[in-house]
């Protein structure tokens, strides 16, 4: 009887899994459809994406004809995200070399606790942070008038994503055999030659993970941006000056529309727009991880 109540769990334990395992398909098909329908009445010719691709004026209000423009927009979003990689990438990886190449027992486990803890801060109380304290810095350092600016968003970003850079680098670090080590250091090598010859090679697909998840986190982010940055409608000309971005502008307008209106819609254009961005992140990963495999096989 035992018997034939195992042999009547495994199928049903197995059709679990299986559920499990396709259900992030499915809620991440379910999502764009739903962002897909919602802005479909828009992209049947009643917007012109020739504007709304190249022309900086975001004036959906304007009378007689509105103007969808998210160039101004778009540009903020690859600026804020991209400075901010600049500041996370060496962060993170340097940080992430130190935890698990060099610190040793309770140093070690006091950092990643630390990290960790950062990784949990609401992004509201990061961007509470930007705007109060950050803010104040960069006004007193610099000068400008106004401390919520391109630069202010970009720092706040960047330390974002550096507990995810963290994370993932020092596991794909930690997943290159000690051998490797061994080896290298047999051969002489100090151990910042182990890892910018050794184990940064070996580990290039982790670490390209980890560099994108970052810049997953930092693309998507919403509310510490919109804090941080000014949301202001203008092209980024200078770090000091506020900028606007993508999902910061949705997250501005979306709940003062009207449902059904052509601003609502093309909100859900800028959703889409998104969408597309992420993916063309994935697929480059995608191709460079390949790349690197097919080097490896050869």
């Amino acid at each position: 009887m035992f018997q034939v109540g195992l042999d009547l769990t495994e199928p049903a334990v197995e059709c679990l899994i299986r559920l499990c395992g396709w259900s992030a398909i499915l809620l991440v098909f379910g999502i764009f459809y739903f962002v897909f329908r919602e802005a479909l009445p828009m992209l049947g010719g009643k917007l012109n994406l020739v504007e709304f691709f190249t022309s900086p004026e975001w004036r959906p209000a304007a009378e007689p004809e509105p103007h969808y423009g998210i160039l101004a927009l778009l540009l903020g979003s690859l600026a804020v995200t991209g400075l901010s990689m600049l500041m996370a990438v060496p962060l993170g990886l340097g940080a992430a070399v130190y935890i698990s190449e060099f610190s040793r027992g309770r140093v070690r486990e006091t950092l990643k606790v630390l990290i960790e803890l950062l990784a949990a801060i609401p992004s509201v109380v990061w961007g509470f942070i930007g705007y109060m304290v950050l803010g104040r810095i960069i006004i007193r350092l610099t000068g400008t008038p106004l401390g919520v600016n391109l630069l202010n968003g970009s720092i706040i970003l960047a330390l974002m994503s550096v507990p995810i850079i963290v994370s993932v680098g020092e596991d794909a670090l930690k997943a290159v055999p000690d051998s490797y080590r061994e080896a290298a250091l047999a051969l002489g090598a100090s151990r910042w030659e182990i890892v910018y010859r050794v184990l940064f090679p070996a580990a290039k697909n982790g670490l390209l993970a980890a560099v994108l998840l970052g810049v997953g986190r930092a693309i998507g982010e919403t509310m510490a941006v919109l804090m941080a940055t000014g949301n202001s409608l203008r092209l980024p000309d200078g770090l000091l000056h506020p900028v606007s971005t993508l999902t910061a502008r949705i997250a501005a307008e979306l709940g003062e529309v009207v449902q059904g209106e052509p601003h609502y819609r093309v909100l859900f254009v800028i959703g889409l727009v998104l969408f597309v961005v992420t993916f063309m992140v994935n697929l480059t990963a995608d191709l460079v991880v390949k790349g690197i495999r097919n080097e490896r096989a050869a």
